[in-house]
């Protein structure tokens, strides 16, 4: 065996408790003042989206059944002036920051972390009383876990069909859960393994409610594995790659070097932020008939046909063709294309609706639309070709895959979101005195922050 041979080997026994290592060795006043930027916007971003999804019949459903178990009401429903369990809420709230399928996106774990983090550590942080410091450092130590355990099982894992928001999601909340509790490496580790035995999450619910109850189902796990792993409870310790572990059974890949290289760096450098109501699979395809759209100034009546381009793994993700719901309408290119290019406001959370979805407006334009599916391609990438009555082709590339770096700009454009989802629900003052808390997190605490947010939604 050569050299090379036996450093992998030894990676590979060992990849679990390296990332956890990494992960526990995260401290606040080490962190480069840019993660602490985008971590703060994650958070900011998770409240807007969770309190305009408060309201979800799915959040009811979920809500009544919490009610109906009982148990020690410890941490705060966003929006419903409710107070449950731990398991309970981070379950809720999970499923709330994600039924409107407009939460921030990470392509290493080709999923949404925030969606499963944030509410994992509320939870658990409120339970404690966990100061902003805690809960930010905590969220990075999950998101940074999270991140490399999705890059060990990439790409298969999500081609197998599993949602990895719901399956990697999981185990990076069982570490921000653990970092709350102060559990140490080998606790840690135990939780992990108990996360990623619960871990499940199946790509074919997308378009139905089991997607966002994905995301919240892994919020629970992540804080019941925690838990479970302070009071004793074994486990595994090599749980992602052990023999008939996480990677290696749920995935056909297994890339430690992958997962562990480039060790200073920290993936939350990726997050890309959601500025449509919709699958972040859409959104190229969407900029770019924006784009055309303000630029030329074509009536619908003028164009002919249109052609959007994308990633041949988009077909299993968001190319309903004919969808019939608000859901399924979040996951059809075509519908999404069509209301870009009918000047619709694609942000607007109303735009997604069964009477939109049947629109004949709408209808008539997705109708032109041809979706083709390109090999090789960046995995976000789209491009959009309009071909006018009057001969005239018209042509747009755009890779929403490319997260920004202007982060002041950023911050602008997340501000004006949180406002515009959350001052409907929560009125003016509080929403002002919510997102004022959130952007000085590191002078507050977990239970400040759910005192405001957890107001009973209009």
């Amino acid at each position: 065996m050569d050299t090379a041979t036996a450093v992998q080997g030894t990676v590979r026994r060992d990849v679990t408790r390296a990332l956890i290592e990494r992960s526990i060795a995260i401290e606040y006043a080490r962190l480069p003042e840019w993660v602490r930027t985008l971590a703060r916007q994650c958070i900011i971003d998770w409240f807007a989206v969770t309190l305009a999804g408060a309201r979800d019949p799915l959040v009811d459903l979920l809500l009544d059944e919490a009610r109906e178990e009982g148990g020690k009401p410890v941490a705060t429903v966003v929006g419903r002036g409710a107070r449950l369990t731990r398991a309970q809420a981070a379950l809720v709230n999970g499923t709330a920051s994600h039924v409107l399928d407009y939460d921030d996106v990470n392509l290493n774990i080709n999923g949404h972390p925030s969606a499963v983090l944030v509410p994992a550590a509320l939870a658990m942080g409120e339970a404690t009383d966990a100061g902003g410091i805690e809960l930010l450092t905590a969220f990075v130590a999950g998101y940074e876990f999270a991140c490399r355990a999705g890059r060990l099982a990439a790409p298969g894992h999500y081609l197998r069909g599993y949602h990895a928001t719901s399956t990697v999601g999981g185990l990076g909340a069982a570490v921000a859960c653990a970092r709350l509790l102060r559990l140490d490496p080998e606790r840690t580790a135990t939780a992990v393994g108990i996360a990623a035995t619960q871990a499940a999450g199946l790509k074919a619910m997308f378009g139905t409610q089991c997607k966002p109850f994905h995301a919240g189902m892994a919020a629970e796990h992540g804080v019941r594995a925690a838990a479970l792993a302070r009071r004793g409870m074994e486990s595994r310790t090599d749980a992602l790659e052990c023999r008939q572990g996480f990677a290696p059974v749920m995935s056909p890949d297994l890339d430690p070097a992958a997962a562990l290289g480039d060790p200073e760096a920290f993936f939350l450098r990726d997050n890309l932020f959601k500025y449509h109501a919709a699958c972040y699979g859409t959104h190229s395809a969407i900029e770019c008939a924006r784009a055309l759209h303000a630029e030329h100034r074509f009536a619908a009546a003028e164009i002919e046909n249109v052609t959007v381009r994308v990633e041949r793994g988009s077909d299993a993700v968001c190319n309903i063709p004919n969808p019939r719901t608000g859901l399924e309408a979040k996951f059809s290119l075509r519908l999404t294309t069509a209301m870009a290019l009918c000047g619709r406001d694609t942000a607007d959370l109303a735009a997604y609706s069964e009477t939109s979805a049947a629109d004949p407006i709408l209808v008539a334009m997705r109708d032109r639309i041809k979706v083709e599916l390109v090999d090789a391609w960046p995995l976000m990438q789209a491009e959009v070709l309009v071909t006018l009555r009057d001969g005239r082709v018209l042509r747009m590339l755009c890779d929403a895959g490319v997260p920004g770096t202007d982060y002041s700009r950023q911050d602008a454009r997340l501000k004006e979101k949180f406002v515009r989802l959350v001052q409907p629900v929560l009125g003016d003052a509080r929403c002002t005195r919510l997102l004022e808390r959130l952007i000085d997190i590191e002078r507050t605490s977990v239970r400040e922050l759910m005192s405001v947010a957890g107001a009973e939604v209009r």
